[in-house]
């Protein structure tokens, strides 16, 4: 065979991939410049490997560690063609690899959605004896940072959003060595691994990272789209950084999965992209490629205003009497759907019971269609909490079911939080759900669904599985389709994504939801920083956020609360029939606001000021940039200082005309330097905030 190269120019990326004699490949470059051949040696070549690949009983190669590189049949696949074509998505190029010993034939492939790049691997067992896999990269890349002088250790800083129940969205950055990865040999055994097992894809850290090169002024972006179990590594490959992202796997995950002569195995998708600039330059991409991938819906169109009963509000409590002032306060201030939260389908304590999903008669006298008739009635489209896919150890709906309904382990039913998993590979768990969704829509005229998800079903499930890893991921799976389905029989139904608030923001599930919950966390100052990292891991469009002014609160706790919310999607709850007029005023004049800025929102990009928020931080910001207007959200959550100097150099605003837009009388000042393209902005005492419009 003679050695060929195969390059791809497209969308200001240049990906190189080389083809030995023997018919390795190699996958050298991607980068937004051209690949400089003077900067791998070529005895280093063989280490840029395109694909890792491990079987049950194959070898490993060199000093490996836990990390996943050095695999085998990977480093044994070799080329047999490649396809490079375009579709309605856009350019795609497929490299089929072979086997000569298992006979097992790999297809790796790179679909381009502008400058985002989404790919993964087939493994197809073309041989006539079975196979076993555990692992196989969705994504292998070798050799970022290799251009520019400066050691590695010096130069990358990585970025991650660590999150957890109520602290969801904690963005920190690292260097390297910081995270215990110094560049001190050509190769090691050291790994930065960051993993999620488990069906809360997003339970410690979210899906996704930034690699930034300060030196050379370009970012490397990855996310997984899946809403399961999945796992990313960062190692020391032939004297450079080399990066593996995938789903699940066996060391990792608990992942294994035989293939008979004639099965396939699609990996996992994962997306990335390298732009020029940094941190905010990869999510204005990703932030355009997510709006790409989604759903066509009317909910990102129109960026309705929900109520929801729950947060600082009826806690899962609702009743008939309670819910009527709420609804007509909420219509009275303009909300436009209005969902009543947990509870309403039990008398009591409902937590371990659930799984029904009728209507309370004793919460509800005249039954629930009265309630959300009037909801309808006040002009708003009446909504429902659901956790469609538990079911309480003490439901009375068990005596329908039997073990094939659930995640089973060891031959025992899986609880988690007194609930059980359903299955939904399951027939009679589709028939169930599906029972369930019609009787909402059709029967009660149901038009939201807050769907949440409030247990971990861990590793997986055996039954019907060749491994629990893999019984979770087909669940996983199997889940997304119905979600297909359900949304092909009601395209108009909006379904908010929700698991105890953020524990699922992964673009598998985004790309069906048209919103997501991003927190349950109930204090609103500890919001804002959970408010300003969210547009890095979704569209604002799609970032639902609690806005709920208490009872004993005043001004500007409302003003703060509201501002939370402004520049994603508003979830407003709170007490609102019992707020005084001027503090109802407030949030009146913050939703006609937000009816006026949302068709910017739904287009905008977002940015960070201060840089990225963090808990530790006096003054938080985020803003949202759009060709014709643009908004900045201030936030002062501790502290004493008067003002914050904004800087906005490079971002378009030198002849601005800026106003704070929210609230009207604001008792603030702004000041711009023209030469500095600094914005200072004076705030009263105390926590407060602020929103601004720059035109």
């Amino acid at each position: 065979m003679k050695e060929q190269m195969i390059t791809v120019e497209e969308q200001g990326l240049h990906l190189v991939f080389r083809v030995s004699e023997e018919g390795d490949v190699t996958l050298l470059h991607i980068g937004t410049s051209q690949l400089d051949m003077e900067l791998i040696p070529k005895d280093k070549i063989a280490g840029y490997r395109m694909l890792e690949l491990q079987l049950t009983g194959e070898d490993r190669a060199e000093y490996h560690g836990r990390s996943h590189r050095a695999s085998f049949p990977g480093l044994r696949l070799i080329y047999r063609s490649h396809e490079d074509s375009r579709n309605a998505q856009g350019r795609k190029l497929v490299i089929t690899l072979y086997d000569p010993v298992t006979a097992i034939t790999v297809e790796q492939h790179y679909q381009f959605y502008g400058k985002t790049i989404r790919c993964w691997s087939t493994v197809l067992n073309s041989g006539s004896e079975g196979v076993a896999l555990e692992y196989i990269s969705s994504l292998a890349f070798t050799g970022f940072g290799k251009e520019g002088s400066l050691d590695r250790s010096d130069k990358l800083k990585l970025y991650i959003a660590h999150s957890g129940w109520q602290s969801e969205l904690q963005w920190q950055s690292y260097t390297l060595p910081e995270l215990g990865l110094n560049h001190l040999a050509d190769r090691g055994s050291k790994r930065l691994a960051f993993s999620n097992t488990g069906s809360w894809s997003c339970a410690e850290t979210v899906p996704m990272a930034v690699l930034e090169n300060k030196e050379n002024n370009t970012a490397l972006y990855w996310q997984i789209e899946h809403n399961g179990s999945w796992h990313w590594e960062l190692t020391d490959q032939v004297d450079q950084l080399s990066l593996l992202v995938g789903g699940p796997n066996e060391h990792d995950n608990h992942w294994w999965e035989k293939l008979e002569p004639g099965e396939s195995f699609t990996s996992v998708p994962v997306s990335f992209g390298i732009v020029e600039g940094g941190f905010e330059e990869s999510v204005a991409e990703l932030t355009q490629y997510r709006r790409s991938i989604r759903r066509p819906n009317e909910d990102n169109e129109l960026l309705r205003i929900i109520f929801n009963d729950y947060m600082n509000c009826l806690w899962g409590a609702p009743t008939t009497e309670k819910l009527l002032p709420l609804i007509d306060a909420a219509a009275e201030v303009g909300c436009e759907y209005f969902c009543i939260d947990a509870g309403w389908y039990a008398p009591g304590e409902w937590w371990d019971g659930v799984g029904q999903w009728l209507p309370s008669i004793e919460r509800f006298p005249e039954g629930i269609k009265y309630v959300l008739d009037y909801i309808r009635d006040k002009g708003m489209i009446p909504g429902l909490w659901l956790e469609i896919e538990v079911m309480g150890i003490h439901s009375p709906k068990l005596e329908e079911t039997d073990d094939s309904w659930f995640f089973m382990r060891h031959g025992k039913i899986v609880k988690d939080r007194s609930r059980y998993q359903l299955d939904f590979r399951n027939p009679k768990v589709i028939e169930h759900a599906n029972e369930v969704i019609t009787r909402l829509v059709e029967q009660y005229g149901v038009g939201y669904i807050k769907m949440d998800y409030n247990i971990n079903a861990g590793i997986g499930t055996e039954t019907g599985a060749d491994s629990v890893g893999a019984g979770l991921l087909e669940h996983n799976r199997a889940y997304l389709n119905w979600l297909d389905q359900t949304f092909e029989k009601y395209p108009e139904l909006v379904i908010e994504n929700c698991s105890s608030g953020g524990m699922r923001m992964d673009y598998a599930m985004l790309s069906r939801y048209s919103i997501q919950s991003t927190s349950d966390q109930e204090d609103y100052v500890n919001y804002a920083t959970i408010a300003a990292g969210a547009s890095a891991v979704l569209t604002p469009e799609q970032a639902a956020v609690w806005s709920y002014p208490l009872r004993e609160g005043d001004d500007e706790e409302v003003i703060f609360n509201m501002v939370n919310a402004l520049l994603l999607r508003v979830h407003q709850s709170g007490h609102l029939a019992e707020l005084s007029k001027p503090r109802l005023a407030l949030v009146k004049e913050a939703l006609d606001y937000y009816k006026e800025i949302r068709p910017l929102i739904k287009e905008a990009i977002p940015f960070w000021p201060l840089g990225l928020p963090d808990h530790q931080s006096e003054w938080v910001s985020v803003g949202l940039r759009h060709q014709e207007r643009s908004f900045i959200a201030v936030w002062r959550v501790r502290g004493e200082a008067q003002s914050v100097v904004l800087p906005l150099a490079g971002r378009g605003f030198e002849s601005s005309d800026i106003r704070i837009a929210y609230p009207e009388q604001h008792g603030s000042e702004l000041s711009w330097n023209a030469e500095k393209q600094e914005l200072t902005v004076t705030m009263p005492q105390g926590k407060v905030a602020r929103l601004i419009e720059l035109t």
